[in-house]
Formats: C-alpha cells, sequence, structure tokens
C-alpha cells in the first residue's frame, strides 16, 4: 500500500519547506520506500489527520497515520527494519535524540528570526493573515523587524554550528562515513532555510556548507530538485 506524506507549503505547492517533514522525506528516501507527498498551506494543516495531530508531518502508511517527525522515523525503523536503518542501533537513536534537540532549541530559534518574514512573503493572502499575528505577539515586534538586521547575527549561528564544524573536518557525515537521521535533523532545518530565503546562512566552502552540499547530492540529488530561493 503506498505511503503518503502531508506536508507544508507556501502558496506554490510544488516548493514544500517544512524542516519536519524535509527530515520524513530524507528517512523514507534513506529507507528506499516509495511515497507520495501532499502539500498543503498552513490553514488546512489542521484538518488532514485532527485526530492524529494539528501539525506536519503527517504520515499515512497503510492503517497507520503517524504525527512528528521523530515518531515518523521510529516507525520507519520499526516498520521496514530490512532497509538500511535510520539510526544504526540504539546507541545512534539515542545521539540522534541528542541532535534533534540541539537544532531545535539552538539552530532552528536562531533561524527563524532570519527568515520568518521571508517565509510570509511565499504565502497565499489567507496564509499571511494566519501565519503573522501568532508570530509577531510571539516576538514582540513585526515580522519586518524581527528579520531586520539579521547579517550581525550571522555569528550567533557559526557559534551554534561550531560543534558541527569541527567534527566535519574529520567525517563527511554527522553519521560517520554515510549519512543517518541524525543528518536529517539539521539538513531539514537548512532545507527549510533554503528553499524559503535567499539570505546565505554559510559560509560558502566551510565544513557545515560542503555537508550540505553532500546531503543535497543525496539520493541522485533528490533534495537539490527543489530550486533554493
Amino acid at each position: 500500500m503506498s505511503l503518503i506524506l502531508y506536508e507544508l507549503c507556501g502558496a506554490d505547492t510544488a516548493r514544500p519547506f517544512s524542516p519536519y517533514a524535509w527530515r520524513a522525506r530524507m528517512a523514507l528516501k534513506h529507507k528506499g520506500l516509495d511515497f507520495e507527498t501532499r502539500a498543503k498551506p498552513f490553514t488546512q494543516i489542521a484538518s488532514i489527520a485532527p485526530e492524529v495531530g494539528k501539525t506536519v508531518p503527517i504520515l499515512v502508511d497503510g492503517d497507520r497515520t503517524i504525527c512528528d517527525s521523530w515518531a515518523i522515523a521510529v516507525h520507519l525503523e520499526e516498520t521496514y527494519p530490512d532497509r538500511p536503518s535510520l539510526f544504526g542501533g540504539p546507541g545512534g537513536m539515542a545521539a540522534a535524540k541528542l541532535i534533534e534537540s540541539w537544532v531545535n532549541a539552538s539552530v532552528s530559534a536562531l533561524i527563524v528570526r532570519m527568515i520568518v518574514k521571508d517565509i510570509w512573503d511565499l504565502l497565499a493572502p489567507e496564509d499571511q493573515a494566519y501565519f503573522r499575528p501568532p508570530r509577531e505577539q510571539r516576538f514582540g515586534m513585526s515580522l519586518e523587524e524581527v528579520q531586520e538586521g539579521r547579517e550581525k547575527r550571522l555569528s550567533d549561528l557559526a557559534t551554534a554550528l561550531l560543534p558541527l564544524h569541527l567534527m566535519l573536518k574529520t567525517q563527511p557525515f554527522i553519521g560517520g562515513d554515510s549519512p543517518l537521521q541524525s543528518d536529517y535533523m539539521l539538513f531539514g532545518t537548512l532545507q527549510w532555510a533554503r528553499i524559503t530565503s535567499s539570505f546565505q546562512l554559510l559560509e560558502p566552502g566551510s565544513p557545515v556548507a560542503e555537508w550540505r552540499e553532500r546531503c543535497l547530492d543525496l539520493f541522485d540529488g533528490y533534495a537539490r530538485a527543489i530550486p533554493a530561493a
């Protein structure tokens, strides 16, 4: 039975950008599974499977419906054990959970302030009206003010990425010689920024930038097929 992955898009359904859905996309490709994607705008997400969750990604796998990128990765690992492992064992799963927590708390929190207005620009009018008020309430200022001066905050992002910068000097992926779900955790966030904003977050030629290029080339350039903003 076909797997269906629901994800987030703006006015252009061909440019899905949810960082969490990209984690799930890469996990599905890693497992070598065939799947269908269905992109929905912000205002339609809550009605996809309200009994399961009101955020994406949502994966429908036969009679199972799973919400949340981590839950999806665990489901794929347990349901398709004959396919390439996403974690490389219990230790790798624990390490991936650490990477997920670091990315969500320390990296995504910085990046969103650099691209939030660019994301709004990609949305259809009804989704712009949905998107702006809660985020301006959260940040305590307009989206334009949140994003203003982002060049000065690049050093904060570089500091947050420094452990990875040092690690990637000695190995090509977070997972070692080949990628694992721990790689897709951070890659999903950087792909989110790549698709939604032309603002350059990474120094060209740096270890992290080169790692992102390797991730873009995975699975015959699967992620690179979505053009950058």
